[in-house]
């Protein structure tokens, strides 16, 4: 979507510009009602053929974007309707946070088979001699598939001499690993919220932009408008995400601008969940628990929980980056608002949480961000820096590429107990998390430490994104490199932290050592005795 999806994410900027506009300029939420004509002004329509469809789909984008519900199709409704029930000071999300705009999809069809005109009506015709269901017949013109017949087996299309036959499936239902999309009762797209992560990918694939998710937008805008205490924490995937030019000490000051006191890494926080897995990990595999799945990704969370309850137990008790830096803001000053700022969907939920409200009070995605910079017309490129930020370790910023969590986590294990054998798999699409974690379960994934990101390549790739993954995945390369701090334990502002936490591991790895070498005697001496018995005998 980053490269191609061009006038989709146009609309989205527009519209989140829109409403941080309306908040910092705190005008009254009537004008609401002519946005929609601010942003698609005249009466010809640009993205599809009725200016007046086009004009309704975006206001249901703004009423998500307020964090309002999406309205009845069968009933009259303003854009407005709702608001007045809205505590717009301290809103918090509400689910569904991923909707579907019904008017917006085009009731794609789901998943089937389709010979093209490269069919040469061929003699062998292997594709009817495949099929199961003889839903494969040669027809006047080549071959022809009965959709009432055909299971979707993919034969036909696998045996084609001539690849006539593709296969095709609704975009938003292919990249969803959960199956969370079905259809309406007239084929529109629908998400089961029960099944659903929030991963957002379905969101990033329609090309009809059809999908959308609720906001906090207008909420923190007027927080950064009259609050103090006001501090951000930006996921280590916001590198490279606002052009080659835009340095990460320029965009930290424009976040600042907006009207936070202050800003720091959420690396900080995974240097502090770096250490605490590898302690756990330590502690528990295998002694206590088969395996261990770390804890950064929401979705791949909620996943393991939904679809393998029994197996929940055996993701890390640690928690995620976003957390973990909140608490150590909140341990400075605990009158702090904080603000998570990233790539994700789920982290939107994953704030909702009981556990969790306490510490973050909002979260938005980079391309909210975008949005808010445009509203208050910060170039991020102009901006001069007088100082570099250095809050976390490389290991710690490494933490948005796929891999990077499992190999920080090792690294670390591996410097506090050398002697601890550690193996690391990692799956990164909830398909390969799926996979994955059917594997474990079987019990095919004993003493390992597994990742698991919902998204293909990492955090660098998820839904709030803005910039090519390639592009992205360079920058945070390089911005790894500039970290004074190698790894977690060298990380001089989470010192307190890693002495505590630390003094406890020392303490239980040696423990586990001595333990060991006990039972290491005793087997010996037991063999020893088995020996001596049977000389005897």
């Amino acid at each position: 979507m980053k490269e191609s999806y061009v006038n989709l994410i146009n609309i989205r900027r527009q519209v989140f510009a829109e409403v941080a506009r309306l908040a910092f300029e705190n005008v009254d939420l009537s004008e609401l009602r002519q946005s929609a004509y601010r942003i698609l002004p005249g009466e010809v329509a640009t993205y599809r053929d009725s200016i007046f469809k086009e004009r309704a789909i975006l206001e249901e984008r703004l009423r998500l974007t307020m964090g309002l519900e999406g309205r009845k199709y069968t009933e009259y409704s303003a854009i407005t309707d709702g608001l007045d029930q809205l505590d717009l000071e301290e809103a918090h999300f509400t689910t569904p946070l991923v909707n579907v705009i019904p008017f917006a999809c085009e009731a794609c069809p789901t998943k089937s088979y389709l010979v093209t005109n490269n069919c040469r009506r061929c003699l062998a015709h292997p594709c009817t001699n495949v099929c199961p269901k003889n839903a494969v017949s040669i027809g006047k013109y080549g071959a022809v598939i009965d959709q009432d017949k055909c299971i979707k087996c993919g034969r036909c299309e696998e045996t084609c001499p001539y690849n006539a036959i593709i296969h095709y499936d609704r975009p938003c239902a292919s990249v969803c690993g959960v199956k969370a999309i079905d259809s309406d009762y007239l084929g529109r797209a629908h998400i089961d919220e029960k099944k659903c992560v929030a991963c957002g990918r379905c969101l990033t694939q329609c090309p009809f932009g059809a999908i959308a998710d609720k906001s906090q937008i207008y909420q923190l805008a007027r927080a950064l408008s009259t609050k103090k205490n006001m501090y951000a924490i930006i996921a280590p995937s916001i590198i490279g995400q606002f052009g080659l030019l835009a340095n990460p000490w320029q965009i930290v000051e424009g976040i600042k601008r907006l009207g936070f006191n202050e800003v720091v890494e959420v690396s900080l926080g995974a240097d502090i969940t770096t250490i605490r897995e590898a302690k756990e990990y330590l502690e528990k595999v295998p002694e206590q628990i088969p395996y261990m799945g770390t804890s950064c990704c929401a979705s791949w969370s909620m996943m393991v929980e939904k679809n393998f309850p029994n197996e929940y137990q055996y993701v890390s008790d640690s928690s995620s980056p976003m957390i973990e830096t909140a608490k150590f803001l909140k341990n400075i000053n605990p009158d702090a608002k904080i603000t998570f700022i990233g790539p994700c969907l789920s982290k939107k939920l994953e704030a909702m949480s009981e556990k969790v409200k306490g510490y973050v009070d909002y979260v938005i995605t980079f391309e909210e961000l975008m949005g808010m910079f445009v509203a208050k017309d910060i170039e991020l490129t102009e901006i001069e820096i007088t100082q570099e930020i250095q809050d976390a370790s490389s290991l710690g910023r490494g933490y948005a590429v796929a891999g990077g969590v499992a190999e920080a986590v090792k690294q670390t294990a591996m410097k506090l107990d050398p002697e601890k054998a550690i193996q690391v798999e990692g799956a990164n699409s909830l398909h390969e998390c799926v996979t994955m974690m059917r594997l474990a379960k079987a019990g095919k994934k004993n003493g390992y430490l597994l990742e698991g990101m919902a998204c293909p390549g990492g955090c660098i790739a998820g839904p709030g994104t803005i910039a090519s993954i390639n592009r992205v995945r360079k920058s945070v390369q390089k911005f790894m490199s500039e970290s004074q701090f190698p790894t977690p334990l060298d990380n001089v502002n989470i010192k307190q932290t890693v002495e505590t936490d630390l003094k406890e591991l020392s303490d239980e790895i040696q423990a586990y050592r001595e333990k060991l070498k006990r039972q290491l005697e005793a087997e010996a001496r037991a063999c020893v005795s088995q020996q001596k018995a049977t000389r005897k005998e």
